[in-house]
Parts: C-alpha cells; sequence; structure tokens
C-alpha cells in the first residue's frame, strides 16, 4: 500500500456511502492501518447527493482537511455522473469503481473517459443488494468490489470485521447479516474490468 491512500464515496442520502466507508475503515484500523472517514453534506436528505471520504495509510495521517484528489472514486448511484463530475481531482492512474448494469467498456464511451486517463470499474451493486439483502442498498457489494480493485485490505479479514460490525448491529436480524456478507462476496467476485 503508498503510504496515503485517498478515497471517495459518492451516494444519495439513503444509499448507505458513509455507513460502508465507515466500515471499509473500521476493517482497515483492525488490520494495523492508520484511518481517516468522514462524510461531507449539509442539512441533506433522502436522495440528495453525498459524499464520504477514506484515508488509509501505514503511517499516522496529520493531513485534517477535504480529500481534493483521491486515488479511488466509488459511485454507488450512477446517476450522479449527469450531475457531478465524479472523476474531479483524480490523477492519472485513478480508479473508478461504478454501481451499473454497464461494462466498463459503456461506460468509458458513454462518459468520454479515456482508458489511459484512469481504470474504470463496474458491478451491479444494486441487483446483487436486491438477492442478497432483499432491497436495493448498494453500499455493502461496493466495498467488496473496492476490496478487489484495490487489493488494500486482506478480503477475508475485512469480511470477518464486517461480519462482527454487523451482528452487533443486527443481532436480531440474521437474515441481513447474512445478505450483507454474501453481498460483499459477490461483489468481489462480480467486478468487471
Amino acid at each position: 500500500m503508498k503510504d496515503l491512500v485517498e478515497i471517495r464515496w459518492h451516494g444519495r442520502g439513503g444509499q448507505g456511502a458513509k455507513t460502508a466507508s465507515l466500515l471499509f475503515a473500521d476493517a482497515a484500523l483492525a488490520q494495523g492501518k492508520y484511518i481517516q472517514a468522514f462524510p461531507e453534506y449539509g442539512p441533506e436528505r433522502m436522495g440528495a447527493p453525498v459524499a464520504t471520504f477514506n484515508r488509509l495509510s501505514s503511517k499516522p495521517i496529520l493531513l485534517h482537511s477535504a480529500v481534493t484528489n483521491p486515488e479511488i472514486v466509488i459511485v454507488l448511484d450512477p446517476t450522479l455522473m449527469e450531475a457531478i463530475d465524479v472523476t474531479e481531482g483524480m490523477p492519472k492512474d485513478g480508479i473508478l469503481i461504478i454501481n451499473t448494469a454497464q461494462s466498463p467498456k459503456e461506460i468509458m464511451s458513454a462518459c468520454s473517459i479515456t482508458g489511459n486517463y484512469i481504470k474504470v470499474y463496474t458491478v451491479d451493486a444494486s441487483a446483487i443488494s436486491k438477492e442478497t439483502i432483499g432491497r436495493e442498498i448498494p453500499n455493502t457489494p461496493m466495498m467488496g468490489a473496492l476490496a478487489k480493485v484495490s487489493g488494500i485490505l486482506d478480503f477475508k479479514e475485512m469480511l470477518e470485521d464486517t461480519k462482527g460490525k454487523l451482528e452487533k448491529k443486527f443481532k436480531s436480524k440474521p437474515e441481513v447479516i447474512a445478505g450483507n456478507l454474501k453481498a460483499i462476496e459477490r461483489a468481489y467476485n462480480e467486478v468487471k474490468s
């Protein structure tokens, strides 16, 4: 891992972008990384655009400002790409992971993204979440895609840490725990490059 990796998540209120960034940060902390996880929003409501951020490092993080040049961008709602430049500030070798049934090639063509600018990955996190969790909430599947594409965290350890967090929150709903874990695993295996 680089000394510092910055990640930006784009979603809409209610899709779980903040929760996913916090779960991912907790898993990184459990693996001995230094972390930051923070949202950027005002008085938004369900459905309004939100952004949330992670910083991960093998060394203490002394930077305490907004993430302006993320190496990795995750898009939970592809309709946001019509209104927001989700690639803003990304380096030429950045990674873009989008929740869509489209292929990376289709996304690159539709959005005028050139292949040597950033690496585009797609996964149908919405369909995965409907099939595994029972409703469209793409946050945990996108964690699986992020783990696969970035290689930042050990996948099995991330899954175990996330399982522990979900067991605390949903102790009386084992189907929610099992569905989310299955969603993470499926996205990890189904992400396309």
